[in-house]
C-alpha cells in the first residue's frame, strides 16, 4: 500500500510477535546449520544433499536447465506454441462447455479406439487435437459419432516432446482457458516395452487398461467430474498407474531444476504422479503448466529415450504441483459418490490500488506523468532468475482513466469468481487522492461489487527511499475522523456496495491512529442509519500495535465488528536460504520464504477456531523491489500453486467458522510495486486468476 512505510526496519523487528522473532534468525549454510534444520524438522540432511546433488547434475547439461532457461527468458519474448497456430479458427466462447478433451495423435490407427471410448464422456465437450506432422488422419470424420462433441480443433505439431510438448503448447496458446476440467488422452504405444518381453504385460495392455479406467462408462465419468469439481481431486487416473518415488528414474534432478522456475526448488517432494499421460484433471492444474514457460527449446530432439527427458520430468511435475495446490492425485476406483450437499462458498475480495493513472499531486511531487508503473518498470533483479521488473500480461501498462481498462479488469475478475474489490481509499481532512477510478465506477452501470479501506496514514516519501518527509498528513484537527463518513454515504447507498450479513462493509487501516476511534465509529454507525445505508460492518486491519492497529484483545468495546488479515503483517516470517540463489553482493534487503508463511497460515486456519475474530486474508506474493531497490523485502517462492492451497484453506475456514456470509480477502489485485498481484503477469500469465476460479466458482 502506498504511503505505509514510515516504520523503520529496526522498529518493525522489535515489535514482531515472539513466534516471529523465533523464526527471524539468520541461517548460515554450514554443517551446524544443516544439523539445526534437521532437528527442527524443516528438511532432512539427506533430502538437502539429494536436492543439491540434483542441481549439480542438471546444471548446463539439459535443454531445460535453469540457467539456460533463465538466459532465454531474459533475452526473448515468450510465446510457447507454434506461431502459425495464431491463424487457426478457435471454438466460440459463447456457450462454451465446461470440459475440454486434449488428444495427441501420433499413431492414427489407434484413433477409432479412442473415439469409441469418448462416447462415455457424459456432458458436452470441446476437442483439441494435436497431430504429428506427416500423419494422415481425418479427425472430424473419426469424431462424427460423438453426440456430445461441440467443436473440434486440429493442430499440426512436430514430432518432439512426445505428447507432452503438444500439451504445454496447447496450454500456452490459451486453448484450454475457460474450462474447468480436462481429459487428456493420446495414441499411446510403447515400442520399447514391446522389445522387452521379459516385462509383465505389454504396452497395448497398459494403454487399453488406462482407457478403460478413465472412460469406463457415462456414470463413472460423471463421478470423476464430480470429484474434480467438488472434492479436491486434481488428477484422476487408473489406480495402478499412480506411482511414487520408486519411479524417479533419471528425472529427479530435472524436476528440481524445473521447480526453480517458480521458486519451489526447496520443496521436499513426496512424489505421486499419473504415469502414462492419460488422465482427467482440474483445469487449473493443467493451465498451471503455463507458469513454467515451457517452449520448444526445453525439449531435446526425439531419440527414443525412455527416461530422463523434459517430457518425463513434466509427467512427474504435474503430480507435484497438483499436491502443492492442495489437490489430490486420485484413482478412478476410489472416488466418492456424487451424492451429498456441496455447502456454501466463501466470497473472495481482493484489495485494489487506484494508483495507475496520472494526477496533479504526483506530477508535482515526482514529475509529470508519474504513475505506479514508473516504479514498477525501474526495478532490476536481485538474484538469479528474479522476475524483476514484474511486467504486466494481457492488460499491459494500463491507465485507469480509460473506462475500457476497468471494464477489462471487471471481466477478468468476474470470470475468476471475484465477488468485489476493496479499494484503498485516501482521504486527508476532506482532501481525496486517486478517487477517480472509484468515482467512475459509481457513475457507471458496471456490475462490480466494491467497498473501501480507509488508508488513514500520512502520505510520505519513505517508500521512495527519500526520507520521512510528509507530503500530506492526516490532520484530524482540520477535519475530525467523524467527517469521513459523509462523503462515503452516497456510495454506500449503491446496491453494489459489499455487505456481510446485510451490513455495509467499511475497513480502517489504522484504527488506533484515530484520536478517539470509539466515538468515530459510533458516529459513523449513527449517520449510516440516518442516511438509509443501514447497519455497518466495521473492520480494522490486523497490522499490529506498531502500525497503530488493534488486536483481538482490543476488540471488546472498540466499536469494530472484527479484524481482517493483512499478510505479511502478523504472520509467520521464515528466512529463505540464499545459498545457490546468486544474490547480488550489494543486496541489503531481506529474503523470506513465501511457502513458510503459507504453511504457517494453513496450520492456523485448520484450528477449530480458525483465525478467530480475524477474517482471513491470503497474500498473492510480496516483493517491493520496485520501491526499495537494493533493500526490499522479498517473499521468495510466491507461486500460484501454494497460493491456491492457502486460498482454499482460508475459504474452507471462513465457511466453517462464519455463522453469516463467509468472506476471504486477498492481498492484492494489482499491487504491482509490491509484487502482490492477481492480474495476469508476463511471468505467470493468468494462473493466479485460475487459482481463484478453482476455489471461488460455485460447484456444479
Amino acid at each position: 500500500m502506498r504511503g505505509s512505510g514510515r516504520t523503520t526496519r529496526r522498529q518493525y523487528n522489535r515489535h514482531l510477535r515472539p513466534t516471529e522473532r523465533t523464526v527471524l534468525i539468520v541461517r548460515i549454510p554450514t554443517w551446524a546449520g544443516a544439523k539445526r534444520r534437521l532437528m527442527r524438522g524443516r528438511i532432512t540432511l539427506g533430502q538437502k544433499l539429494l536436492r543439491d546433488q540434483a542441481r549439480l547434475e542438471t546444471s548446463h547439461r539439459t535443454p531445460s536447465d535453469f540457467r539456460g532457461w533463465s538466459s532465454r527468458r531474459s533475452t526473448s519474448r515468450f510465446v510457447g506454441f507454434p506461431e502459425h497456430w495464431r491463424d487457426a479458427e478457435r471454438p466460440p466462447e459463447t456457450g462454451r462447455p465446461s470440459l475440454v478433451v486434449v488428444l495427441h495423435v501420433h499413431y492414427p490407427d489407434l484413433v477409432p479406439q479412442i473415439m469409441d471410448r469418448l462416447t462415455a464422456v457424459p456432458e458436452p465437450f470441446d476437442l483439441v487435437v494435436t497431430v504429428t506432422e506427416g500423419v494422415d488422419v481425418d479427425i472430424p470424420s473419426a469424431a462424427a459419432g460423438l453426440d456430445r462433441l461441440r467443436s473440434v480443433m486440429v493442430l499440426p505439431v512436430e514430432n518432439r516432446g512426445r505428447d507432452i510438448l503438444p500439451l504445454v503448447s496447447v496450454v500456452n496458446a490459451g486453448l484450454i482457458d475457460g474450462y474447468d476440467a480436462v481429459l487428456k488422452v493420446h495414441t499411446k504405444r510403447s515400442a520399447w516395452r514391446a522389445a522387452h518381453s521379459e516385462l509383465a504385460g505389454s504396452g497395448e495392455a497398459w494403454r487399453d487398461g488406462l482407457l478403460q479406467s478413465v472412460l469406463p462408462s457415462i456414470e463413472a465419468c460423471e463421478r470423476i467430474l464430480h470429484s474434480i469439481r467438488n472434492t479436491g481431486a486434481g488428477v484422476v487416473t487408473a489406480g495402478d498407474s499412480i506411482v511414487g518415488p520408486e519411479h524417479w528414474g533419471a528425472d529427479h534432478g530435472l524436476v528440481v531444476d524445473l521447480l526453480r522456475r517458480v521458486e519451489l526448488d526447496d520443496l521436499v517432494i513426496d512424489l505421486r504422479f499419473a504415469a502414462g499421460s492419460i488422465w482427467w484433471a482440474d483445469a487449473f492444474v493443467v493451465r498451471g503448466l503455463r507458469a513454467f514457460r515451457f517452449d520448444r527449446e526445453d525439449f531435446p530432439d526425439e531419440d527414443g529415450a525412455v527416461d530422463g527427458t523434459t517430457a518425463h520430468a513434466i509427467e512427474r511435475l504435474l503430480g507435484i504441483i497438483c499436491v502443492e495446490s492442495g489437490l489430490t492425485v486420485s484413482a478412478t476406483d476410489e472416488l466418492a459418490s456424487t451424492e451429498g450437499d456441496t455447502g456454501r462458498r466463501a466470497r473472495i475480495v481482493p484489495f485494489y490500488l487506484p494508483q495507475f493513472h496520472a494526477f496533479s499531486e504526483n506530477d508535482r511531487w515526482w514529475g509529470k506523468g508519474f504513475t505506479e508503473w514508473t516504479n514498477v518498470a525501474r526495478a532490476v533483479p536481485d538474484y538469479e532468475g528474479h522476475a524483476q521488473p514484474l511486467l504486466p500480461g494481457e492488460l499491459g501498462f494500463y491507465d485507469l482513466s480509460r473506462d475500457e481498462v476497468r471494464d477489462a479488469q471487471h471481466t477478468l475478475a468476474r470470470r475468476a469468481g471475484v465477488s468485489a474489490f476493496m479499494y484503498y481509499h485516501y482521504w486527508f481532512a476532506g482532501r481525496r487522492l486517486m478517487d477517480m477510478p472509484l468515482a467512475r465506477l459509481a457513475d457507471s452501470d458496471l456490475p462490480e461489487g466494491f467497498c473501501v479501506m480507509w488508508a488513514n496514514e500520512d502520505w510520505t516519501r519513505t517508500w521512495d527511499g527519500r526520507g520521512d518527509s510528509v507530503l500530506i498528513a492526516q490532520d484530524y484537527d482540520a477535519a475530525p475522523a467523524e467527517d469521513f463518513i459523509e462523503h462515503l454515504l452516497p456510495l454506500m447507498r449503491d446496491d453494489r456496495w459489499l455487505r456481510i450479513g446485510g451490513a455495509a462493509v467499511l475497513a480502517v487501516y489504522r484504527p488506533a491512529h484515530l484520536p478517539d476511534h470509539r466515538a468515530a465509529f459510533a458516529h459513523w454507525r449513527r449517520r449510516a442509519d440516518e442516511a438509509g445505508v443501514g447497519p455497518l460492518h466495521l473492520l480494522g486491519v490486523d497490522v499490529g500495535a506498531v502500525f497503530e492497529g488493534l488486536g483481538s484483545d482490543d476488540l471488546a468495546g472498540s466499536g469494530l465488528d472484527g479484524l481482517m488479515g493483512f499478510p505479511p503483517h502478523n504472520h509467520e516470517w521464515h528466512w529463505q536460504e540464499r545459498g545457490g540463489l546468486g544474490v547480488r553482493p550489494e543486496f541489503e534487503g531481506r529474503i523470506l520464504s513465501y511457502r513458510g508463511m503459507a504453511d504457517g497460515a494453513v496450520s492456523r486456519l485448520r484450528l477449530p477456531e480458525g483465525y478467530g475474530d480475524v477474517v482471513p486474508t491470503v497474500m498473492a506474493g510480496f516483493d517491493n523491489t520496485a520501491r526499495r531497490q537494493l533493500a526490499p523485502d522479498i517473499w521468495y517462492g510466491a507461486n500460484p500453486f501454494t497460493f491456491r492451497r492457502w486460498l482454499d484453506e482460508a475459504a474452507r475456514s471462513a465457511v466453517r467458522v462464519s455463522s453469516g456470509d463467509p468472506v476471504v480477502f486477498v492481498n492484492a489485485w494489482n499491487e504491482w510495486a509490491e509484487g502482490a498481484v492477481l492480474e495476469p503477469t508476463e511471468k505467470f500469465g493468468a494462473t493466479y486468476l485460475d487459482a481463484v476460479a478453482s476455489v471461488a466458482h460455485p460447484r456444479t
